[in-house]
């Protein structure tokens, strides 16, 4: 019997929000007033859009923004928990849902030789055009009101666990690991025997534990991480049972 491991990537696998770090490449490092105030809530992948043409027009290019994304660092004991996965492959499945892009991840993943881990990533997609320019698009259409307009990830992993179960495949348990408020929902979806590992001091956590104190808590089990240590344990009891 396989686990499935479910990972955010910003704030989660890297330590760093992969969007807000390509700001390093901006003149001076940062953007126009306007532009950074055009963000509408719930409509972050065009607001990142906008970054990226305005990237594109202050001659902004490819290597250049794949150079500073490679320099984002890994989550405290993300190094050593990836290097774990992939030693036991055949315990663990391990998918990215992730509000990011195609592109960022695919740097940062290949830059550290991870990209193995992972058996599918699922995020915006992303690509340069042939001006040069980045691109982004939404993952998908959705009618979730909770979630972001282009990412429900509940959709994403029910959608997996489906597509898992027509080729004979389902879990003991499945870990979710994540931190943010976009991950609430997946976390919903969870049942009694499956895990949600929030990140400490992150908006899930905060989240979780206000739908505790309301009397309507996840089903799942819950567990903090702070470092990838902490979840690398938690794995390494799993697999002893």
């Amino acid at each position: 019997m396989k686990f499935l491991l479910v990972f955010d990537f910003d704030h989660t696998i890297i330590d760093e929000n992969s969007d807000t770090w390509i700001v390093r490449c901006a003149p001076e490092r940062t953007l126009p007033n306007g532009l950074r105030n055009s963000y509408q809530p719930g409509h972050w992948t065009e607001y990142m859009g906008r970054v990226f043409v305005y990237l594109g027009d202050n001659g902004v290019k490819e290597d250049e923004m794949k150079r500073t994304m490679t320099t984002i660092p890994f989550t405290v004991g993300m190094i050593d928990l990836l290097g774990f996965i992939g030693e036991n492959k055949e315990l663990f499945d391990c998918i990215i849902v992730s509000d990011s892009n195609t592109v960022f991840i695919d740097w940062i993943l290949k830059a550290a030789d991870f990209h193995k881990v992972f058996d599918e990533v699922f995020t915006n997609p992303a690509a340069f055009s042939n001006t040069g320019y980045l691109t982004v698009q939404h993952f998908h259409a959705h009618h979730c009101a909770k979630c972001p307009k282009n990412l429900c990830k509940r959709k994403v992993l029910k959608e997996f666990l489906d597509k898992q179960l027509e080729r004979g495949v389902s879990y003991t348990q499945i870990v979710y690991i994540g931190d943010g408020g976009n991950d609430l929902c997946p976390v919903m979806f969870l049942k009694k025997n499956d895990i949600a590992m929030p990140r400490q001091g992150y908006t899930l956590e905060k989240k979780i534990s206000e739908l505790a104190q309301s009397l309507s808590p996840v089903q799942c089990s819950v567990l903090v991480w702070s470092s990838a240590i902490d979840i690398m344990s938690y794995l390494k009891l799993l697999i002893k049972e």
